[in-house]
């Protein structure tokens, strides 16, 4: 099957940013067309107003010399393009608007027209000059630089806040578009947060992009790798304590046969260390075997239904009622009618291994309560005991593979992986397995959190 070939991040990236950047550009120039055309019509109509004034007072005799009506002259502080003007003849001023000064703005301009930027006190001009053809006399039109100025302030106070506020839009709009953009990494960044221990399943590479697609199929080798490797500790694991089973069974035989043969006072105890020490391994043995086939096993895997708990634990309390009766040891069960949901060889593991270590490490003449309820829509299972207890700091390792600090304390044998199943199946139930004290501050306590039926 031929995978679709995988697609570029850089690329859609910055396709779509260059061409969100297109759009809003594109508005935004026509936004700012519209504002300076609406500025530079005003522009335009006060320059034909100032040029109608302009020829209004041109028209006039030469002779009349002065000014242009102050009624005029006043109006001019009030329109954009404000226009100052000379007729000038053999270098005197005949003419000119009130604004103007009195003397030529340009004195030997040598050309028939042009532009000139002449300062006349602390004000610079620009001044266009023109000369009729017999060079009888001259007009020249100035304007001050700092109108010029006044202009380009309006019509820059007019822009600023449409230009910003795109530029606002665009960094919002490249900012959604980068967030959509690089969605993959993020799912990818999760799917590989999300791995557990137990899940070594590979990072699928469909619709991955090509920049991340190395990346991937990278830690897809070292997750193959890692799955192998654990797939081949289990097989040793579950095949040695399997093949185990069977030469520990014949080897326990063999032993109660001989104390059959040498019925001897003097061999009874070292008959009996031997079969504790046999039975020791075998429990060890069914425990990594146990653990073997719990490992691989996921949540999703695993097959759950409802269990009432009353029967359960009277069961197991039955069980253990010879053992706790030969030590004087009280067993109390308080099980309402709570019903969990969960897998019943598995949750009888659990309980059986809470109860069997607090029987092995409890003195004699100690008392263990067994707890079932309903709670805050969830099954809790808790386990307590007066006996010697464990510290705080070694509460935290408990669960730990071969941790056996209550058997050192205890005198009692041990192979340290009870609690580790009891994690366990705890964990593929999506619960929660807590230590804590035991019965009135001393001893252990020990409590499984489990969903409800």
């Amino acid at each position: 099957m031929v995978s679709e070939p995988s697609w570029s991040l850089r690329r859609r990236l910055l396709v779509a940013i260059v061409a969100a950047s297109t759009v809003l550009w594109l508005a935004s120039l026509g936004i700012v067309t519209y504002i300076a055309w609406h500025e530079t019509n005003d522009v335009f109509d006060d320059a034909l107003e100032e040029s109608g004034y302009m020829l209004l007072a041109a028209t006039t005799d030469w002779n009349e010399r002065g000014l242009l009506p102050r009624a005029q002259a006043g109006r001019t502080s009030e329109r954009k393009v404000d226009m100052q003007y000379q007729i000038v003849v053999d270098g005197r001023v005949l003419q000119r608007t009130s604004g103007a000064p009195a003397t030529p703005f340009v004195a030997g301009f040598d050309d028939d027209h042009g532009f000139a930027d002449p300062r006349l006190g602390q004000q610079r001009w620009r001044v266009f000059l023109v000369r009729d053809d017999a060079r009888r006399f001259e007009v020249q039109v100035g304007q001050l630089h700092k109108k010029r100025l006044d202009i380009l302030e309006e019509l820059a106070e007019h822009l600023w806040l449409p230009i910003a506020g795109f530029l606002a839009l665009l960094a919002l709009v490249c900012w959604l578009l980068i967030h959509r953009v690089l969605k993959p990494l993020r799912q990818t960044a999760s799917a590989i947060a999300a791995k557990t221990p137990h899940d070594l399943a590979l990072v699928a590479v469909d619709d991955q992009p090509r920049e991340l697609l190395p990346i991937v199929q990278a830690l897809n080798g070292v997750l193959g790798r890692l799955d192998a490797a654990l797939q081949a500790e289990r097989r040793f694991t579950a095949d040695a304590a399997h093949e185990l089973r069977t030469p520990l069974a014949g080897l326990h035989m063999h032993v109660q046969l001989l104390q059959r043969q040498h019925p001897d006072a003097a061999l009874a105890t070292p008959f009996k260390k031997l079969r504790d020490d046999i039975a020791r391994v075998t429990a060890l043995v069914d425990s990594l075997l146990a653990l073997a086939r719990l490992d691989p096993v996921t949540r999703e895997q695993l097959a759950t239904e409802p269990v009432p708990l009353p029967p359960l634990c009277e069961q197991l309390r039955a069980t253990l009622a010879d053992t706790a009766a030969r030590r004087g040891i009280t067993l109390v069960l308080r099980c309402t009618g709570a019903v969990a949901q969960a897998n019943p060889a598995m949750l009888q593991i659990a309980v059986r291994n809470l109860l069997d270590n607090a029987v092995r490490y409890c003195p004699d003449g100690a008392r263990i309560e067994l707890d079932a309820v309903r709670a805050a829509g969830r099954i809790v299972i808790t386990v307590r005991d007066n006996g010697p207890g464990v510290d705080a700091a070694s509460r935290q390792r408990l669960s730990e593979r071969f941790f056996r600090v209550l058997g050192h304390e205890a005198g009692q044998g041990g192979s340290g992986l009870g609690l580790s199943i009891v994690r366990r199946i705890v964990e593929l139930h999506g619960g929660a397995l807590v230590f804590g004290a035991g019965l009135e501050g001393q001893g252990l306590g020990v409590t499984m959190d489990l969903p409800a039926h």
